[in-house]
């Protein structure tokens, strides 16, 4: 299967299974075995090309399993229904890499893996608020060069964000996670920008704010800003959980970035071309008071020029869902996914998908995106 190293779980199943890249835990070869199924995993670290899945799909392949990193389009799709492939699940819930019409074309489900990144997304925007806030990844590096000759009052000021202006840019799960933790913990104001009013979140936070007055303190608020601009300009900090697709790439220019306060926060956590990098490097440069957090980078894995060398930037490699039980889940999720498909199970309809990481999971298809396109039937628990 091309230069790239594989391993074989269950050698004897009937149908063949790829999976570009090895997930954690044990389960989600459990359900691919059960639904008797040899599983080839690539044990290479590198991302795969588009040929080397081509040459690893072959001329018998029944299912994928594939990874954000990889462009699965009109190829990749055409070579797994030639091969015989009735399933593919990305192993992310973000799928802006995934033509899901290329895959209808082809009659190809395509899954995701939702549910299970909520929080653990939210919690890494969280740290990397902070971590700008305190001026954490500069004071480590100071530390760690020796640099540190003992306590002064103006060493690493940074910001307190107690009852300051928090702004969301995408409400949907993660966004309004991460709002309620940070209203939770911190007391801010929220102020959110969705194509979408979020009313459980709004909801949440006001009778929060009721309990904060009930205990004779101020209550904090929660409103949906008209437009991106006005979130920018109001915000202490901004965090961007939005989708990626042509209307949000470089959603974070020059113009917007020009918007916010010279002291502001940025966090991303979302997609690394919702934020011009180049922009960014400029202002970051011209503004060493405004602080930015990215877990997602624009050409990742490279980064635009001049980014690392910013003091005002904390980076992390894209670990935002690495927690173990989220990276396991997420395993299990895109095996059921493919499994579910090949056993010839209906698709899952409801949002959560915490039976599936339970015991004996539902006889469905946690996530099918295309479900309604290709006419898969839909879970009935009362059957």
């Amino acid at each position: 299967m091309g230069s790239k190293e594989w391993r074989v779980v269950n050698p004897s199943g009937s149908k063949r299974v790829i999976v570009t890249k090895e997930l954690p835990g044990e389960r989600w070869l459990e359900i691919l075995a059960e639904a008797d199924c040899k599983v080839d995993i690539c044990t290479s670290k590198d991302v795969l090309s588009i040929e080397e899945i081509k040459v690893a799909i072959g001329t018998r392949c029944e299912g994928a399993i594939g990874q954000v990193t990889e462009d699965w389009g009109e190829q990749l799709f055409a070579a797994l229904k030639a091969a015989g492939g009735k399933a593919y699940s990305n192993y992310a819930v973000g799928f802006d890499n995934v033509n899901i019409d290329a895959a209808c074309r082809h009659g190809i489900p395509v899954g995701n893996t939702p549910g299970v990144l909520t929080e653990t997304t939210a919690q890494m925007a969280v740290t990397l608020t902070f971590a700008c806030a305190r001026r954490v990844g500069e004071a480590e590096r100071f530390l760690r060069a020796g640099q540190y000759k003992g306590w002064l009052p103006t060493l690493f000021v940074g910001k307190l964000l107690w009852r300051k202006t928090l702004g969301v840019i995408g409400a949907g799960r993660i966004g309004a996670a991460y709002a309620r933790m940070m209203v939770e913990g911190h007391k801010m104001n929220v102020i959110y920008y969705d194509l979408y009013p979020n009313k459980a979140l709004e909801d949440y936070l006001g009778a929060y704010g009721e309990f904060l007055k009930s205990q004779g303190q101020q209550p904090a608020t929660c409103q949906r800003a008209e437009t991106v601009e006005d979130l920018l300009r109001e915000a202490d900090c901004v965090s961007v959980h939005t989708i990626l697709d042509e209307s949000t790439r470089h959603l974070i220019n020059t113009e917007r970035l020009a918007l916010m306060k010279d002291n502001a926060i940025l966090v991303n956590t979302s997609r690394g071309p919702v934020i011009d990098e180049a922009a960014l490097v400029a202002h970051c440069k011209a503004h060493p008071n405004f602080r930015v957090g990215l877990d997602v980078f624009e050409d990742e894995p490279e980064l635009k020029p001049g980014l690392v060398e910013l003091e005002n930037v904390v980076i992390v490699p894209h670990i935002a869902s690495a927690t173990i039980w989220t990276r396991q889940g997420m395993a299990t999720l895109a095996a059921s996914n493919v499994a579910g498909i090949l056993m010839g199970y209906p698709a899952w309809n409801q949002p959560d998908i915490t039976p599936f990481l339970e015991g004996n999971s539902p006889k469905a298809a946690p996530s099918i995106l295309n479900a309604k396109e290709l006419d898969i039937s839909i879970f009935n628990s009362y059957k």
